[in-house]
This record gives structure tokens, sequence and C-alpha cells, in this order.
């Protein structure tokens, strides 16, 4: 379909391929498929959660698990979230973050690969991303820019987000949305996920700005059909993805 690329989270019912036999004791067959298909791993995604101190242990298992699956893969990032519990303030939840990922950057392998930290859930805004960014200095922690999240949860402007962590980030994910509130496949917030390059979310231009910043890493498109079943079929939506990246002189390569 003209990919360079796949990141894996989950496969089939499965949502964390460490788990997997094809990621275990068939890594090296996975492996040898990839890479015969001209692809490589950009990324595993982790369901860790930094700054939630009841998950401590079981994010350390799946590190472990993680460090593993990314080595056999020869991917050289794994995506993390923050999440925690924000009650006493996000610099409260960042030092819980920080003593967490101290931990995993202690485990065999860890720094093998780049943890990269997504603009989600309470860290959405650049300015609050900046201060788990700011607790954890280490190269091998770094950020994953959600374009769409960004500007359409966080309300910033591509420009703005960049200011505040562009230094930082080492990956990206791309969906773009209408905001449609009287649509049957509306989410809570009126918006609903469209093919890229058709919503109204600035994702070209962050793309541009991005690339200004000399990173030439992934631009990675997630579509969330695991999470939204009615919308399009991978078949279709993965060309119109390649077609609209291609046409961007950034990625045109």
């Amino acid at each position: 379909m003209g990919f360079d690329a796949v990141d894996f989270r989950g496969l089939g019912d499965a949502l964390d391929v460490t788990t997997l036999a094809a990621f275990n004791s068939g890594a090296a067959e996975t492996r040898r498929r990839i890479d015969n298909a001209g692809l490589e791993v950009s990324c595993i995604s982790t369901s860790i959660s930094l700054c939630d101190a009841a998950k401590r242990t079981a994010n350390l298992d799946e590190a472990r698990r993680t460090i593993g699956v990314a080595v056999a893969m020869g991917a050289k990032r794994v995506r993390v979230f923050g999440n925690g519990d924000i009650s006493g303030g996000l610099p409260a939840a960042a030092a819980i973050g920080l003593g967490c990922m101290r931990e995993i950057l202690g485990l065999p392998g860890a720094r093998e690969v780049v943890w990269c930290f997504e603009t989600h859930d309470h860290w959405i805004r650049g300015r609050d991303a900046r201060l788990l960014l700011d607790a954890i200095v280490d190269p091998a922690f770094g950020a994953l820019w959600d374009m769409g999240h960004t500007s359409r949860v966080g309300g910033e402007s591509p420009g703005d987000t960049l200011g505040l962590i562009g230094s930082r980030i080492a990956y990206t994910h791309v969906k773009d949305a209408i905001h449609d509130p009287s649509h049957p496949m509306a989410m809570g917030d009126g918006w609903r996920y469209v093919p890229p390059g058709t919503g109204q979310l600035p994702l070209a231009e962050s793309i541009s700005l991005l690339a200004a910043t000399g990173y030439d890493g992934y631009v990675t498109f997630e579509h969330e059909k695991r999470w939204h079943p009615t919308l399009m079929e991978p078949e279709e939506i993965f060309p119109k993805f390649v077609a609209w990246a291609r046409s961007l002189p950034e990625l045109r390569a």
C-alpha cells in the first residue's frame, strides 16, 4: 500500500502483542516476514501509564516484555502514556512518572529504544506535556506528538505546541476529524474522524512546521477502528492516507 513501516500495539483480539507467540517464540519468523515485505517496525505501542502509581509493577512487567519484542523486531521506539491521578496536581503526577521511568530505564536493554510519551489523557497540551518532559530529561525519553489531540482536544495551534515540546519530539500520530455533532458517528465532543486531509485539523501545517525543525522520523497514521468500529475498513482508508501523505512536499520522497 506504500507504507514504510508498521506500528504494533495489538493484533487480532489481543491488545498487547508482547503476549503473543508471533512476537516471542515466533519473533524471528515475524521479523523475516516484515523484512521481506520491505517494511520496518516503527514502534511498539504499549499501555504503560507512567504516572499511575498503582500500576508501577504492571508497568515494569510490560516494559520488560516490550524491550524484548522491540529488540527482536528492530523497533527503535516504544510508546507510553502519562495518565495518573492528577488530584494533587500535574507536578506531583510528573514526579511519579519520573520515578517509574527511572526504573524502566534501569532494565536490561531499555536504552536500546526511545520511550515516547504521547500527548494524550491529562498531558495533551504542550504546557502540560512539558512538565513531564522537564521532569524526565533523559535522552532516552521523548515526546510522541499526536497532532490531532493537541489541536482538537488541547486547543493549541501547531506552532504553540512545537514551541513547547518541539525539541523533544521523537515520533508522531496523525488522524483527521471534522466537527459534526449531528452526525451518527460523532464522538461525545461532537467530532468524528475522517480521512486525513479532508477534515478541519491543521495536519499539513503541523507536518510542515515539524519538518522545518529538522525532524526526519515517521509520520504515523493512527486509525482507531478498534475503538470506533464504524470507521472505514483498513483496505479503504490506508491507501487514502498514503495518497494524502505523498501529496505533501515534506513527505513526497
